[in-house]
């Protein structure tokens, strides 16, 4: 049988299983941290343009595009809710799979929660397949593709379950899914195209969620895909793919991010914020910066001087003065008066990368980094230092909270954030209604 009818069958199977105490409780999370991450990033130069064309391209239907008062059907919703979500590089990530589930599923499936009229309990649990399929999916290639190469793959799964669709539609979805997901190789790097940008486009999130949307629709409309695009032993590593789904809870084992960057930005981005409050240097007065790390880091754009607002996620030198001069919570969240500023890039052009064997030896189950800063005849050392909100060391529910309440500090009120936080607290004790209430009602916008 295909692998795209085992993930279908997984579908059928997750329906008949409760939802574990764990597995709710990971999921609240992950909409609590990704509500942060899409609320952070509304403002955002690619968000806005996103809901600009989609008011032309996508037009009518009745689900909210969060926090604008706007709305659209099911595809531009998603599509615009996922644009704001990874606009700002603020959504989970997951390791093993190298890529962000949390952007393109928890807005699909809210989407299609809100058209379905399910249950909180039928929400969470779509939630928790889509991540499920998705990073099993991702974490089978062999080879390194950006999110919206396997991001698809969840959002189907997401969609396929709250929707009900029969299995050999459900594979059909997947095969075109997978079929239609956005060319992504130049931001890929490489082999064909070694250029690295950062771009609006980022990792293919909204896009790939888009035609995944559409991929599902079309399946249950009779279309077809190729069933057996999956089962290629050259590039998939198949073994064990079909046969450990539902049982690797893999939503219980994301990271979350503290800065508005890519990870491969933050560990130095800690490192670096730990040595300046611990000596007390003046950011004025440092010399040179030097970041020892691992090769994936060094794969980044890294430009002292970015190309544009997105690209600075995409510079370690950039983020490490921003933090340097402005202070830990200059990502927390990056906002466009963060861009070509003078002493900013003078800084960045006083930073150094460097690869470490015994770092990258341990990429890309883990992301380390060391930084050292010359200053004023001295130098200061940090230790190994691994990024914060890794699956080992999550962070609590409390931790989340602040991180929604600082990331939004520049778009909500101080009302508007409580009153987000305590639709999150209801969707945690079983009742989402509120949430889609502030999705729809809370209109946040710069100050």
């Amino acid at each position: 049988m295909e692998i795209v009818r085992h993930l279908a069958a997984s579908i059928g199977a997750a329906r008949r299983e409760p939802l574990t105490t764990e597995l709710r409780e990971a999921a609240c999370r992950s909409v609590l941290d990704l509500v942060a991450a899409a609320a952070a990033g509304i403002a955002a130069p690619g968000a806005r343009a996103v809901r600009q064309v989609a008011r032309v391209t996508m037009a009518g239907g009745a689900l909210p595009v969060w926090f604008t008062g706007q709305s659209s059907g099911l595809a531009g919703a998603i599509w615009c809710n996922a644009s704001a979500s990874a606009a700002l590089d603020l959504d989970d990530g997951h390791r093993i799979a190298r890529g962000h589930p949390g952007a393109a599923i928890i807005p699909a499936a809210f989407a299609a929660a809100q058209e379905a009229g399910v249950t909180t309990d039928e929400l969470l649990q779509a939630i928790v397949v889509g991540y499920e399929v998705g990073v099993a999916v991702g974490a089978a290639r062999r080879f390194y593709a950006n999110t919206g190469m396997w991001s698809g793959y969840g959002v189907v799964a997401a969609l396929g379950f709250l929707r009900r669709t029969p299995a050999e539609q459900l594979a059909h979805g997947f095969a075109i899914a997978g079929m239609s997901a956005p060319n992504q190789l130049h931001a890929g790097a490489g082999p064909a195209f070694r250029a690295q940008e950062g771009s609006d486009v980022k990792e293919g999130i909204p896009w790939s969620s888009v035609t995944a949307a559409n991929a599902l629709l079309l399946a249950e409309a009779g279309h077809t895909g190729p069933l057996a695009l999956l089962d290629n032993d050259e590039h998939f590593l198949l073994e064990g793919l079909a046969e450990g789904l539902g049982r690797q809870h893999y939503i219980a084992h994301n990271y979350m991010k503290f800065h508005a960057c890519c990870r491969h930005v933050h560990a130095p981005a800690g490192a670096l914020v730990s040595l300046i409050a611990e000596n007390r240097i003046d950011p004025h007065r440092i010399d040179a910066i030097e970041v020892a790390t691992y090769s994936g880091a060094l794969r980044l754009a890294n430009r002292p001087r970015p190309q544009s607002f997105t690209d600075i996620q995409f510079s370690i030198p950039y983020c490490l003065a921003l933090l340097a001069i402005d202070g830990p919570e200059a990502l927390l969240p990056l906002t466009e008066a963060a861009a070509d500023r003078p002493e900013i890039v003078a800084l960045a052009e006083k930073v150094s990368l460097s690869l470490d064997p015994a770092l990258d030896a341990r990429f890309p189950a883990q992301t380390l980094s060391r930084v050292t800063i010359h200053t004023e005849g001295r130098s200061f050392a940090s230790p190994v230092t691994a990024p914060r909100g890794e699956a080992s060391d999550p962070p609590s529910w409390a931790d989340l909270e602040a991180k929604l309440e600082r990331a939004c500090r520049l778009v909500a009120t101080s009302a508007q954030r409580q009153t987000l936080l305590a639709a999150l607290r209801r969707l945690r004790d079983g009742d989402h209604a509120p949430l889609l209430q502030a999705f729809a009602t809370l209109r946040l916008s710069p100050a």
